[in-house]
């Protein structure tokens, strides 16, 4: 059985998870190509299918040595390693960098754009926050 992992912010900020049938989902780069995978458990897995981090349900994200690299609160803030805030997830897919300029979006179809408005990917079937984080914050930690 194939799972996917569902994770729910409602607006009182409840974080709510639930399974359901589905697979690892792909992440693909401007040229169409995989370069990464997000399993139903959190785990994060570059092109090559090695482990290179993991999403917990409480928002923490780990490193493929298991240690915290940062967290996605549910307000969407995105936290590095030291607790600072290094980015923010809006509800519309926008993703802004600390200083609160916009560095891409996600869009509704799982299309992924940089700053310019240039498609740098894609991550359909994906959690917003979790593309968002591997496309924009998971290299700066």
């Amino acid at each position: 059985m194939r799972r996917k992992l569902i994770l729910t912010i409602c607006a009182a900020g409840v974080l709510t998870l639930s399974l359901s049938a589905a697979k690892a989902q792909d992440l693909r780069g401007s040229n169409g190509l995989t370069i990464g995978k997000i399993e139903s458990n959190g785990t994060i897995r570059g092109a090559n299918g090695l482990t290179v981090g993991k999403i917990e349900n409480d928002g923490t994200v780990r490193g493929s040595n298991g240690l915290a690299i940062g967290k996605i609160e549910n307000d969407g803030t995105v936290r590095g390693s030291n607790g600072l805030a290094i980015g923010k997830i809006e509800s519309d897919g926008t993703i802004r960098g600390a200083n609160g300029l916009t560095i891409g979006k996600i869009e509704s179809d799982g299309r992924v754009r940089g700053a310019n408005g240039l498609s740098i990917g894609s991550a359909q079937g994906v959690k917003m926050e979790y593309a968002a984080y591997f496309f924009f914050f998971f290299n700066q930690q």
